[in-house]
Formats: C-alpha cells, sequence, structure tokens
C-alpha cells in the first residue's frame, strides 16, 4: 500500500466572481522512501497541490490517505496533531525568527512535544549536525548565507524526525551551486529512508529525484 495516495482531488477558489480550478481530478500513489519532484509552470497547480498534500489545505472533492489515515476526515485538532507528528516543511522564503538563533529555530517544532529542554536541545543540535551546521548553532539568521538559512530550515523540518518531508521551491532563493549542495542534501536525507515531495520550477533538481510528476492546468501531465 503505498505511503501517500491521493485519489480523484479537485480545489476550486473564487475569484472576482469566477471559479478558478486549481486541481482538476489528480490521482498519485507515492510509496515510502520515495523522493518526487513535482513540476509545472506557474498556475499550474503544484504549490496548491502540496499545501493539500500538507493538510493545510481542504480540497474541494476527493481523498488524501497517508500512512492509513485519510487526511481530511480527521477534525481540526486531530488534524493539526497528525501534521505535526508526521509532516515536516521547508519553504523557499526560509520563514525563520530573524531574532532567534538556529538553535532555536530549530527547535521551534519541538515545543509541543513533552520533553526536556536539554533532550530538545540535544535533538536540534543533532538535526543542525545532520546538514552540517553543527558550529554554527549560536549564530542568528542574518549571520548565516542564504544556503546555511535554507539548511536551517531543513533541520527544523526533520527535527521532529518526521515520516514524510514537503518541500515548496527549496532552491529559488539560491544561486546554482548552493542550490546544487541542498540537492544534494535532500539526496542523502532521502538515502537514509526520508520520504520528500518537492515542489520545484528548476528542472536540473529533478535529476536529484526518483521521479517526477509534472501538473499542467490543474491535471497530471
Amino acid at each position: 500500500m503505498p505511503l501517500i495516495e491521493i485519489s480523484n482531488l479537485t480545489k476550486h477558489y473564487t475569484s472576482g466572481g469566477e471559479t478558478v480550478e486549481a486541481l482538476r481530478g489528480v490521482d498519485i500513489a507515492i510509496e515510502a522512501g520515495e523522493f518526487i519532484t513535482v513540476m509545472g509552470q506557474s498556475g499550474s497547480g503544484k504549490s496548491t497541490l502540496l499545501s493539500v498534500l500538507g493538510g493545510m489545505n481542504h480540497p474541494t472533492s476527493g481523498e488524501v490517505e497517508m500512512a492509513g489515515v485519510k487526511l481530511y476526515q480527521l477534525p481540526g485538532e486531530k488534524l493539526a496533531d497528525f501534521r505535526a507528528q508526521n509532516l515536516g516543511f521547508v519553504f523557499q522564503s526560509f520563514h525563520l525568527i530573524p531574532y532567534l538563533t538556529a538553535l532555536e529555530n530549530v527547535m521551534l517544532p519541538l515545543a509541543i512535544v513533552k520533553a526536556k529542554n536539554a533532550q530538545k536541545q540535544g535533538a536540534a543540535r543533532q538535526a543542525l549536525e545532520r546538514v552540517g551546521l553543527g558550529a554554527k548553532a549560536g549564530r542568528l539568521p542574518n549571520q548565516l548565507s542564504g544556503g546555511e538559512q535554507e539548511r536551517v530550515a531543513i533541520a527544523r523540518a526533520i527535527v521532529n524526525t518526521p515520516h514524510i518531508l514537503l518541500a515548496d521551491e527549496p532552491t529559488g532563493n539560491l544561486d546554482s551551486r548552493t542550490s546544487d549542495e541542498v540537492m544534494a542534501l535532500f539526496r542523502e536525507l532521502n538515502a537514509a529512508g526520508q520520504t520528500i515531495v518537492m515542489v520545484t520550477h528548476n528542472p536540473d533538481n529533478g535529476r536529484y529525484s526518483d521521479r517526477t510528476i509534472t501538473l499542467k492546468d490543474g491535471r497530471v501531465v
């Protein structure tokens, strides 16, 4: 059974009195341990698909089943708990808190975890070590390069050891060399067993993944 099963997924928005069909009957199955890139032109539905997959955007119709759980049949609080326990998110614009150190930023998802502060710090340090930033745990975001900030964001996403990592244009703000370094890191995480679904506009990133899904006008092509 696939880890993620998306069945006949649709998402409609109303804009200026008109209905916009962002997703139109999308069917995708993703196995545990796969590294998937989702590609397509702007407006093809990539980011909408990722937000629905992440439990942040209720579909108009259709089903998202993850690890045997029908995501949108969960009540709000249980959906939030499922998301916190099973999903990690990496965004293009990093979303780091500027006045917190790298270590403190990585510790943020652990706020809801019942554990001693020392244990949380240990988990955050371990996540920073995994992305090669153990020595820069005490630095603020503005003391880090763009690539290092992205690595902190990745460490924050994996600190809870989620089953699934969702990434939205993670190299969109990076130069090509730094992009390759970040993609190599994703490949390492995937080789260690992490299931990854990444939205990207960069065709070069597809060579790091197992499979590319292309969207056009809200449909898989």
